[in-house]
């Protein structure tokens, strides 16, 4: 090397007496001439294939010329120019017999062809829409150090005037260093965006796209948002757009394409393997009687093996991108090793009074340099692991969405609304979650080996002691983690059952509050959760036991290393180095040794989070070619079933069987028969919904179809009814006349564009179902499946309804329209009636040829018909006929009640002469809302919720967990003070004095340390535990008081995310994130303390250092807060949205708008995300300022002791730098913990939220409490009495007095607004009185309480609400009645038969809403909860709008009978239903306009005259 230097190999290559022992280093000039400036070539050719590459296939569209561009490359050339100057200034010094060595001409070479391919690369890049080169930086920034130790040189040498100076070279040298300087700091510059980019239309681009790399590696690209969040709360408005690679558009569709892949590949594995000799049995043999063969066992089991893997689709998928930050991780850890190593030549440096001063600083500088280096590979890794956390969470989310709108029916009974819900917050943040430390698993190894090779340098031997400690602790935290997985997988299993119940009460609230069931269910749900809570107090413990194994495990390691190093030989003497170095390794093995556990265990919950979404989206789906929609083009029929037999599930016997129909194109078809005989299951077969067992079904053209149950978006009315499609504006009105929509549009706030509650809850039965007609009319398909919409209108709105729109002259005529009906009047308009009987068609034809079959349906019209032929005789409505359509119908409806309002809402409580000036109103407050989205609240969290939680842990406990983390502290402190001690003993004769004294002193305090640490462990356990109780009781009891009108205005999903979430976040994060809070609190205090003592000059530094963190804090802070608030706000429309998807998936399916509900979804995740993502960068952007402090803190530590070497002993030195060294990492995890602590309090001010609403009145007013016997006649009395919904509407009942003797029978008829339900409604106090009174037998029920009160009246209310559990469970949740009791009342209600065929009889298991009865039969055991009851007074209303004619006379000849003495008020919706009734109350407009017996009111001629003409009884 020598030679290549100078010519007679006079230049040495290296020399340390010039470069390290001296007090002027310098290298030497070969050392100058070769490595220094071949280090910034080597790296660039190194990395220019790769890049190349990589360019090559990451083209972002070019940039164009600019001025930064054109300034680069101009540079560059210059640069290259000036090298080659040099070679040539080489040549020519040879030609003129100036010998130079090889080096003159080699290197000015090579350097020169680098600095063309870097000008080769500004084009490239340019090119390739690269704005800011990471590559390049680096380059320059090489090129710009090597350049430093030359010029230091060339200065020194001119200073010292030697007369051997090149000036040509050192003014080549000049220039050349200039050059690179600018173009390093040009390179910190961007350039403009690419030309040809993906076009975003988005105003709020995310800033990362267009930052510099400097700006990407510091993240002070997100200042900007730091410093608007500190100024004002942010808001939805001021987040930034998704990148285009983390939307769901994008990631979604590859992790469903690689699950298709995994589930082909197993599905053609399967069918190659599926082999059995016994394939020749017979088909009727029953297959259970018969022992598998041992081949079919081994396929079986072999079978299960075959499960696709959702781990391989999820790798795939986001593998290589995550495979970066195993590079970044590799880095960091090396690097993490290098400060003790750094630290021992510090100390050796102390320890050494004749070492020269620079060396110290030299020392000082790489500690600082390897730290920053440190933080800035440690926060890229993170931030790739949680952005590929993030883009799971989006696929997971995406992927079960659309999972949930193709899955089969049967598939469906095995996963609740609730679980598929937890499949998609809980299960998919258990996987962001791991992803954070997926990389621990070869990491936390790798650390350990590193670590315990570092140590056997410094101890030698001794550390197996270690070693022995940690591999006896392993099977310890190995018990543990296998321990906590199965207390994972019960609660969750609880968690499930009590999310799945919590739905089911607030989709039945209505029917609860009505029943006075409140207590039974509050105490269903305190059963589970006391399961859950013992589940979760014995995973505490386990905590508690694991968190004082991870922190005795280093001191134990210490301890036993130290003391087998001491004991063993005399000689081996512990000096600050050794102890030092030691104790800085061991603080870095405990953090693998901490992860470890926590990685195992998260691995393990994300394990069986992945076996459940594996299962689900394993799940079986509808088969496409149930129903064949191609081959029926050439057809006349639009509906042909062959040999049709169907059942909903494998499991389930069939029941629709050898059904045979032939439908023509554009015919009227009716489907009639009794409850239950299958009229439903053969719409739900025609669409696909059901399991075809055999035969053919083929349906022509597009689908429509209006459910039995009206399924009701929360979105504006007209939403509800355009459903997706383009606004026609003629089209709309002609079919909102048509399905006599019309007045219900004055009466709504805000016409069409008034927003419906979830579920409709501001609407009426009638008008849900006539909202769920119009979507259905709307959408203009072939094939119309209306299942039964004509059962919750009045008589003569369903026959406006059916000439307008269903009937032979309606909208729909020309189209197959195939009618579900209990409604007799229309079936001489048929073109066909399909009579069905237990699953079959017992008969078909018109209707003069069933009559003259004389069947069972011949005989059942002549029983229910007898008013037949008047009725169709019948004009419409004696309004005179030259009147416009428009102005007909307005009469019409002013003569017509409209429908039964079941629900009667403020909304139509507006007087009727008002409607135009209301209507007029509303346009200009269009767009009233009804229910309220979760806000995001602003601004600090109040203390009074931290006071709040601290009351619920118990104020006794709170000062005690305090206390015993501060004793925690201070033994470790003294533990760390006493070894600093020991390491400054003098040494004598090789040994040091005391040694048994000092271990043992050491060895005591650190046990009392890890008795401090497992005490108060226990206690937050015990804490957390009883706050979780406290806080959800409380939660719970605040719901179930709240009144109806909070439930309208709620949606479920807010509530289901406060009993869902935020509940887990108060059991599990919570008491965790206090823990660590004060675990790192104490920890920056002792550290500052103990750099305090030992070097006092640090006072100087540390407050302004101080100041500086605390500013950065509260930035952060600020956001962070905001931001985490945002996301929890955008986070329950995904689950509102997918409660309401899950409810009308049939409906989706059958208009196949799949793509469109799938596009919102995916636009709603996005919503989420959108404040997910600069949460996470912000934690990066706090990490990184932090980290600067900490480091800073680090090099004045270091600094300090250099500087004052001779004042301090080593050991002394030893602990500073070591606390030094811990307080970088400990900074930054408290203020993430403080973050953490704030954003995570804020699910008890969300649970508390409620505890402030308005509450209904006490349900036991245990001061007055009416008699046992009350009511003993049930005599009503109205007096005075008027009610209103809200205090700024009029009143919705006004002037009511009336008496109702004990036992009479009343009718309650009028239009809709009359206030017939309001009449209900404040009967039963859901709303109370705005004035007047209601007396029961003489006592006024506003002054007793309302379980008193509701369980003494029964309701059968509209709604048949049923819930998950057993049908015994649904009939008398309070257990207070006989099995006899039971069946007696089932035997009244018509359901003995149907329940004694079930196969658990009473216990037979209804599912989620009852959706496994037909709506009749759910109806029938509303009736049969009623006979229980046998109260004095009984309120139907309108309940039995969803049976057939001769169930509905059933109905009526039990409630005749069986409450023959008690008073029954009738909300009527068939007059013929209440003809027999005592008297008939007439309302209108909340007023009472006539109250008297039949006959008188018919002989009056008044309204009830009119209505009862209209529909066809007089």
């Amino acid at each position: 090397m020598e030679a290549f230097c100078s010519i007679g190999g006079s230049d040495a290559f290296w020399d340390l007496n010039k470069t390290w022992y001296t007090d002027n280093p310098d290298f030497t000039h070969c050392f100058q001439m070769t490595i220094l400036v071949w280090i910034p070539c080597i790296y660039i050719w190194i990395c220019f294939p790769f890049y190349l590459l990589f360019l090559r296939y990451h083209d972002r569209g070019y940039i164009r010329m600019s001025l930064l561009n054109k300034i680069k490359t101009a540079l560059g050339i210059v640069l290259w120019i000036i090298c080659w100057t040099d070679l040539f200034y080489a040549f020519w010094e040879r030609s003129q017999g100036f010998g130079r060595a090889p080096v003159f001409i080699v290197s000015p070479s090579i350097l020169g062809v680098t600095m063309l391919v870097a000008v080769f690369l500004i084009q490239y890049e340019r090119l390739k829409g690269v704005q800011s080169s990471a590559i390049l930086l680096i380059f320059w920034l090489l090129a710009l150090l090597c350049a430093i130790p030359p010029l230091r040189s060339k200065i020194m040498q001119s200073i010292d005037q030697d007369p051997n100076v090149d000036v040509f070279r050192n003014t080549t040298f000049y220039l050349y260093l200039i050059g690179v300087f600018i173009e390093f700091i040009l390179s910190c510059l961007t350039d403009q965006p690419p030309l040809f980019s993906e076009p975003d239309k988005d105003t709020n681009l995310c800033p990362e796209l267009n930052a510099s790399f400097l700006s990407k590696i510091t993240f002070w690209w997100f200042t900007g948002m730091t410093v608007l969040g500190y100024k004002r709360p942010l808001e939805p408005d001021d987040l930034w757009s998704l990148k285009k690679k983390d939307k769901s558009k994008i990631i979604v569709p590859r992790l469903v394409e690689e699950w298709e892949k995994e589930c082909f590949k197993k599905t053609s594995r399967q069918s190659e393997m599926v082999y059995s000799p016994q394939k020749n049995r017979t088909e009727k043999e029953p297959e259970s009687s018969e022992e598998p063969g041992e081949t079919q066992v081994l396929i079986l089991k072999k079978r299960k093996n075959l499960q696709p893997s959702l781990l391989k689709a999820l790798c795939r998928t986001f593998g290589p991108y995550f495979m970066i930050s195993f590079l970044y991780k590799v880095i960091h850890d090396l690097l993490m090793f290098a400060s003790p190593e750094i630290l021992k030549l510090l100390l050796q440096f102390i320890n050494n009074d004749k070492a020269p001063s620079w060396q110290g600083y030299f020392y000082v500088v790489l500690l600082f340099l390897c730290a920053f280096i440190q933080t800035l590979f440690l926060h890229q890794y993170f931030q790739i692991c949680f952005v590929t956390g993030m883009r799971l969470k989006t696929a997971i989310i995406g992927a079960v969405y659309r999972k949930a709108l193709v899955i089969s029916n049967a598939a469906r009974k095995t996963s609740t609304v609730g679980e598929i819900v937890n499949l998609m917050s809980v299960d998919a943040q258990k996987f962001m979650d791991l992803i954070t430390y997926l990389n621990m698993i070869w990491s936390a190894p790798l650390q350990v080996i590193l670590a315990m090779y570092f140590l056997w340098q410094n101890l030698g031997p001794s550390v197996l002691a270690g070693v022995a400690v940690m591999i006896l602790l392993v099977p310890v935290n190995g018990v543990i983690a296998m321990k906590t997985k199965n207390f994972q997988v019960t609660q969750m299993k609880e968690k499930d059952n009590r999310i799945k119940l919590m739905n089911e009460i607030l989709n039945g609230i209505r029917v609860l509050k009505l029943y006075a069931w409140e207590l039974a269910f509050k105490e269903k749900v305190l059963q589970i959760r006391e399961k859950e809570l013992k589940v979760l107090k014995n995973a505490a413990y386990l905590s508690a036991v694991s968190t004082f194994t991870w922190v005795c495990a280093p001191f134990l390691v210490a301890l036993s290393t130290f003391a087998v190093y001491v004991l063993i030989d005399e000689k081996n003497v512990l000096d600050a180095q050794k102890a030092f170095v030691s104790l800085a390794l061991f603080n870095i093995l405990r953090f693998p040794l901490n992860m470890l556990p926590m990685v195992i265990s998260s691995l393990v919950q994300a394990n069986v989070s992945l076996k459940r979404l594996g299962t689900f989206l394993s799940h079986e789906e509808l088969d496409l070619d149930t129903v064949d929609r191609h081959s029926v083009h050439t057809s006349w029929n639009s509906i042909i079933m062959h040999d049709g037999t169907f059942r909903w599930s494998n499991e389930d016997p069939p029941c629709l069987n050898n059904i045979d129909i032939e439908i023509p194109e554009g015919s009227l078809v009716a489907i009639v028969g009794h409850v239950g005989c299958g009229k439903s299951s053969l719409l739900s077969a025609l669409l696909g919904e059901m399991q075809k067992k055999e035969g053919y079904v083929a349906v022509k053209g597009s689908v429509a179809y209006v459910p039995q149950q009206a399924w009701i978006q929360n979105a504006s009315l007209r939403a509800n009814i355009i459903f997706g499609q383009e606004l026609m504006g003629d089209w709309y009105r002609k079919v909102v006349e048509g399905c006599a929509l019309l007045p219900d549009l004055e009466t709504l706030p805000a016409g069409d564009e008034t927003e419906i509650g979830e579920k409709g809850v501001n609407l009426s039965g009638g008008q849900k179902q006539r909202v769920s007609l119009a979507r259905a009319v709307y959408s203009k398909n072939s094939v119309y499946f209306l299942d039964d919409p004509l059962s919750a209108v009045d008589a003569h709105v369903g026959r406006h309804i059916f000439d307008k729109v269903i009937g032979p002259k309606g909208l729909l005529h020309g189209k197959t329209r195939v009618l579900v009906t209990h409604s007799v009047s229309f079936l001489p308009r048929m073109d066909r009636i399909l009579v069905m009987v237990d699953g079959k068609i017992s008969e078909s034809g018109t209707y003069k040829e069933l009559l003259m079959q004389n069947g069972a349906f011949a005989e059942f019209l002549r029983t229910y018909a007898p008013t037949e032929n008047e009725e169709m005789g019948q004009s419409l409505s004696p309004v005179s006929p030259h009147k416009s359509p428009q102005n007909f119908l307005r009469s019409f409806i002013k003569i017509n009640s409209v429908t039964h309002d079941a629900e009667a809402t403020p909304s139509q409580q507006k007087n009727a002469p008002n409607l135009l000036g209301a209507r007029e109103a509303a346009k200009q407050a269009a767009g009233v809302k009804l229910t309220e989205a979760d806000k995001a609240l602003t601004g600090r969290v109040k203390l009074s919720v931290f006071w709040a939680y601290m009351k619920a842990i118990g104020i006794c406990i709170s000062f005690c967990i305090v206390l015993f983390y501060l004793c925690q502290h201070i033994a470790s402190l003294s533990s760390n003070y006493w070894l600093s001690l020991w390491t400054d003993d003098p040494v004598i004769n090789g040994t040091q004095e005391h040694t048994s004294l000092r271990l043992g002193v050491y060895g005591a305090l650190g046990v009392a340390q890890g008795l401090f640490v497992l005490f108060s462990s226990l206690m937050m356990s015990v804490g957390g535990i009883s706050a979780s109780r406290w806080l959800h009781v409380h939660l719970l009891y605040d719901i179930l008081m709240s009144p109806m009108s909070f439930f309208e205005r709620t949606p479920s999903g807010n509530l289901v995310n406060r009993f869902s979430k935020d509940i887990d976040t108060i059991d599990s994060v919570i008491p965790m994130v206090i823990k660590m809070f004060l675990g790192s609190l104490l920890n920056v205090l002792v550290s500052c303390t103990v750099i305090l003592i030992a070097t006092p000059i640090a006072t100087v530094i540390i407050p302004p250092l101080g100041l500086l963190y605390v500013f950065i804090q509260r930035y952060y802070v600020a956001t962070s807060r905001q931001l985490k608030r945002l996301e929890s706000a955008s986070r329950s429309p995904i689950f509102t949205n997918f409660s309401e998807t899950l409810l009308g998936v049939s409906v989706i399916r059958a208009f196949g708008e799949q793509e469109r509900f799938i596009y919102q979804n995916d636009a709603r995740v996005d919503e989420n995300q959108k404040a997910y993502y600069p949460s996470i960068v912000a934690n990066r952007w706090l990490a990184v300022r932090l980290e600067f402090v900490g480091n800073c803190i680090v090099l004045f530590a270091a600094l300090f002791a250099v500087v004052y070497r001779d004042a301090v002993s080593p050991g002394i030195v030893g602990l500073s730098v070591s606390y030094a060294l811990q307080i970088t990492s400990t900074l930054n995890w408290m203020v993430r913990m403080t973050s953490e602590v704030e954003t995570n309090i804020v699910a008890v001010e969300r649970v508390q939220e409620y505890s402030h609403t308005p509450k209904e009145a006490r349900w036991i007013n245990r001061s007055n409490r009416p008699p046992q016997t009350w009511p003993w006649e049930g005599k009503i009395e109205f007096v005075n009495y008027g009610l209103r919904y809200r205090e700024d509407l009029d009143l919705a009942l006004k002037d009511i007095t009336v008496s109702i003797n004990g036992g009479e029978k009343v009718g309650i008829v009028g239009r809709t607004g009359a206030g017939k339900s309001s009449f209900a409604l404040g009967l039963f106090r859901i709303i109370e009185p705005a004035e007047g009174q209601i007396r029961i037998d003489g006592i006024d029920i506003a002054n007793i309480g309302l379980h008193d009160l509701r369980f003494q009246i029964t309701i059968i209310p509209q709604d048949p609400v049923l819930f998950a559990g057993s049908l015994r469970m649904n009939l008398d949740p309070f257990d207070q009645y006989s099995d006899a009791d039971l069946w007696t009342a089932l035997e009244l209600a018509h359901l003995k038969t149907f329940v004694s065929g079930l196969p658990d009889t009473l216990s037979h298991e209804c599912s989620e809403g009852g959706e496994n009865l037909s709506v009749g039969q759910r109806q029938l055991l509303c009736l049969a909860r009623a006979l229980l009851r046998k109260s004095k007074i009984l309120v139907l209303d309108e309940a039995t709008a969803a049976v057939d004619l001769e169930t509905d006379e059933l109905i009526q000849s039990t409630i005749r009978n069986q409450f023959a003495d008690c008073t029954v008020l009738t909300i009527a919706h068939r007059l013929k239903t209440i003809m027999d009734y005592t008297r008939i109350m007439v309302l209108d407009k909340g007023r009472i306009v006539e109250f008297d017996t039949v006959s008188d009111l018919l002989h009056r001629k008044g309204t009830f005259y009119k209505m009862a003409k209209d529909s066809g009884l007089l």
